[in-house]
Formats: structure tokens, C-alpha cells, sequence
């Protein structure tokens, strides 16, 4: 159950970036071109909304069932010291809640405002923000922090 999981996990990741660099792109282009918010625009920030959500909820799962999580927190001292660990166990789960804070909030702001361009520059800062975030709590192959393949 928890391979499964951590599979659908590892697969959400790419729709949460793709929605969110899409939403960035059209906030960006929005705000600066000054174009009106539309019903596609309010879709895709509801949808990059949603989808981070879900992730959110695989996440959660993978993180009760994960052994090194249940490692990491039944010999703290031990785990703490070593990156890898800490990484899944602390850095990673409060990365990605904070991002997913990021991404709720500015959906939420952007949908109350009242003026086009407002709204295109609340998603604009609010979801650049969770993406950097995001960026950091990835476990890309290539990271000094943690390392997983790209998809497993």
C-alpha cells in the first residue's frame, strides 16, 4: 500500500508544477500585459488550488506509512543527524505544507480581489513564492539536502 501511494505521490508532483508554473505564466502575463481575469484564469488557479491539495493528501499518507518517518521519530537524536532522515522526517513535510499554505492563501486573496490585475498579481506573488518553496522540498536526484529519481 505504501509503494502505491508513494507512487501517486511521486506523479502528482509533476501535475502540481505544471499547474503552478502554468498559473504563474498566466498571472505573469496577465498582470504585465494587463488582460482581464477570466473564467479560464479563476479555473486554473481553482484547479493548481485543488491539485496541490491532493498532493497534499498523498503526502500526508506517505508520511504516516513511510519507514523512515516512523525511524526518524522513534530515535530523534539519531535521525536528526543524519540528512537524509531529517529530510523526510522535518525539512520535506514543512516545506510542502508551507507551500501548500502559500498556494491556498493566494488562491483565496486573488479570487476576493476585486480589480484584473490585482488578482493576476496576488497569484503571481503568492504562488512564485510556494513554487520556490516547492523547489527546495523536492527530493530531485541531483539534491544535496535528499535524492529520489524523478519518477518512481
Amino acid at each position: 500500500m505504501h509503494q502505491s501511494i508513494l507512487i501517486c505521490h511521486s506523479f502528482m508532483r509533476w501535475l502540481v508544477l505544471l499547474s503552478l508554473l502554468y498559473s504563474i505564466y498566466r498571472a505573469y502575463k496577465g498582470y504585465f500585459f494587463q488582460l482581464s481575469f477570466t473564467k479560464t484564469d479563476n479555473l486554473i488557479r481553482h484547479w493548481t488550488a485543488t491539485i496541490a491539495h491532493i498532493q497534499l493528501l498523498f503526502g500526508i499518507l506517505v508520511y504516516v506509512q513511510s519507514p523512515i518517518v516512523k525511524y526518524f521519530w522513534r530515535n530523534f537524536k539519531d535521525g536528526i543527524q543524519n540528512l537524509d532522515m531529517a529530510f523526510f522526517g522535518l525539512i520535506h513535510i514543512v516545506l510542502m505544507l508551507a507551500a501548500v499554505i502559500f498556494i491556498t492563501i493566494g488562491s483565496a486573496l486573488a479570487k476576493r480581489k476585486l480589480s484584473d490585475g490585482q488578482k493576476f498579481k496576488t497569484m503571481l506573488i503568492w504562488f512564485t513564492i510556494a513554487l520556490i518553496i516547492i523547489f527546495i522540498a523536492i527530493p530531485w536526484p541531483f539534491s544535496p539536502l535528499a535524492n529520489r529519481p524523478y519518477i518512481r
